[in-house]
């Protein structure tokens, strides 16, 4: 017997053989089981999905001499015509190569004819979106009133390309794209029967290449059998089918976890050897990650789509990312995605795109942060740890910090709100303990910063500067003493060089302020309030009390 390959040797011959279709199979067999058996079916889906197939079947399950619980036996003389493609009353018809007028007309008049054996006369067009205009509509009076003994099937990959006129004569049925668990399974049983060995990590390899189509996997499976014979391994599928092993995925989010900026290079080399596609690589990181995310959020392996061996690696890597650093990093990827498709050096771009995904640091929230402090215990992040005692680290992190605090009411189910400092006094404490520490450090480096200004501004600034003490800090005010008469109006002139000055020495952009006007200032304003008890108008009273009014002498 001559060669057949696997998609036609093992086409399914029964409804019960149609796999991934099952509210589609069991509706044909209710109707079948009822007698309520429509005159137009429009099969539509994804290619190599089983559409031809199920209108075979259908065709044979309505002709069929001795049908088994309204299954086609495949042994009655109008099965076995079916099956040898002889039977004069099942016409197939691809309408690619007759779409024009003249077929349709053609066609319109052997409807008219009974069945020679059969019960129905059945004609199934094959991507029935090809038929043009006019044959559409010649076929719509046809179609609405056909004879009782005809009956049409269509089927197309394109069903917004069929006229709506069309399919409202039509019961509609759509197919589903196929889940690669379903393919595994299907190839399994196939490579079962036909003695060949081959893993659970082949067979999720073909199955994600043909994207949903049993018949696109079976064609890959006779083209690895092909080359590998009747042992497949999951190594030399990679290779035929010229697809990325997962393996390397996995390497970059070890890497991002190690910050091992050598795996950038070893890998986009692997790539540009290998002759993958670039863009093809960033898509499945993106998909690696998304699976992490997914176990992060799930605790599962169920919903992810890759081979048992690497469930458990899932697992493993779920544990070494947060959920937000993984928003992050996808973020990233889907922004780099169009910046990659448009680069004319996409080797380069991408190992840009890498290196800055391991440069990626881990954040951690404010409210971590300011338990760890309370708590005494150390938070990772960045390259150095936060503890209790190192302060000025919290001030100034150098890492994405969210303000996800706790909200009183929280606090209130927890214990007693009385024995949990609010959020804003514990932001008050560090702001004064990180003031208190930015103050130390400029008052160590104030004799480096005068000796400084001495050599760069010898006649202008240095001898303003000999006396001058800091005093007080508060944000970027700097509060100043000792000042000689004239000395702001002489730093005024010299603003900009100081802020520069200040930011090299001290880290900051700092704005100088005489101590002795800010306090005189205080005063001034205190010794204007009014004794509220001495005032006897009540109208008085309330300008002065809510509105904010003040005594004119």
């Amino acid at each position: 017997m001559a060669y057949q390959v696997t998609a036609r040797k093992w086409r399914p011959q029964r409804f019960e053989e149609v796999v991934g279709q099952e509210h589609i199979t069991e509706t044909l067999k209710n109707s079948l089981r009822k007698n309520r058996i429509a005159h137009a079916y429009i099969f539509t889906g994804p290619r190599g999905v089983g559409k031809t197939t199920t209108a075979r079947i259908l065709a044979k399950a309505l002709n069929c001499l001795q049908p088994v619980e309204f299954e086609p036996c495949n042994k009655c003389e109008m099965c076995r015509a079916i099956n040898e493609m002889q039977s004069m009353d099942i016409i197939e018809i691809d309408a690619a190569t007759n779409r024009g007028i003249d077929e349709v007309r053609t066609l319109r008049e052997s409807v008219k004819y009974a069945p020679t054996l059969g019960k129905y006369k059945v004609y199934i067009i094959d991507e029935v979106h090809m038929l043009t205009t006019e044959s559409f509509n010649a076929f719509l009076k046809t179609l609405e009133e056909p004879p009782a003994h005809t009956i049409f099937v269509f089927a197309t990959t394109d069903i917004h390309k069929v006229p709506p006129t069309i399919i409202s004569r039509c019961q509609r049925f759509d197919f589903r794209r196929l889940q690669i668990d379903t393919i595994k399974q299907q190839l399994k049983k196939i490579a079962n029967e036909e003695k060949i060995k081959i893993d659970d990590k082949a067979l999720t390899i073909i199955a994600k290449k043909a994207d949903g189509a049993m018949r696109d996997a079976q064609s890959y499976f006779d083209q690895v059998i092909a080359f590998c014979g009747e042992e497949v391994d999951s190594e030399t599928v990679s290779k035929i089918l010229n697809l990325i092993d997962e393996e390397t995925y996995f390497s970059i989010s070890d890497a991002i976890t190690s910050k091992n900026f050598q795996i950038v290079f070893d890998t986009i080399n692997t790539i540009y050897q290998n002759g993958w596609d670039f863009t093809d690589f960033l898509d499945g990181l993106i998909e690696h990650f998304r699976n992490i995310l997914t176990v992060v959020l799930t605790n599962k392996t169920n919903q992810i789509e890759c081979a048992e061996i690497y469930k458990p690696k899932y697992l493993q890597a779920s544990k070494e990312f947060s959920k937000g650093d993984l928003l992050r990093i996808l973020h990233f990827l889907s922004k780099s995605q169009q910046e990659l498709r448009f680069s004319n050096n996409r080797k380069l771009k991408l190992e840009i795109i890498l290196s800055h995904l391991i440069g990626l640091e881990k954040s951690a929230t404010i409210s971590e942060i300011l338990s760890a402090i309370e708590d005494g215990k150390t938070i990772e992040y960045s390259d150095e740890p936060v503890k209790k005692k190192s302060i000025e680290k919290v001030a100034e992190p150098k890492t994405v910090i969210k303000n996800t605090f706790t909200s009183p009411k929280e606090i209130n189910t927890i214990e007693d709100r009385k024995s949990v400092p609010h959020k804003e006094s514990v932001l008050n404490q560090l702001t004064t303990k990180a003031n208190i520490s930015n103050f130390e450090d400029i008052v160590s480096r104030w004799k480096l910063f005068v000796e400084d200004i001495s050599k760069e501004k010898a006649f202008l600034l240095a001898p303003i500067f000999n006396k001058v003490l800091p005093a007080d800090i508060d944000g970027n005010k700097l509060y100043l003493e000792n000042l000689e008469p004239g000395f702001m109006e002489t730093l005024s002139l010299s603003q900009e060089y100081l802020e520069k000055k200040s930011l090299s020495i001290f880290g900051k952009k700092l704005q100088f302020v005489e101590k002795k006007q800010e306090i005189s200032d205080k005063k001034k304003s205190t010794s204007q309030k009014i004794d509220k008890s001495s005032i006897s108008d009540p109208f008085e009273k309330i300008i002065i009390e809510e509105l904010g009014g003040r005594e004119i002498s």
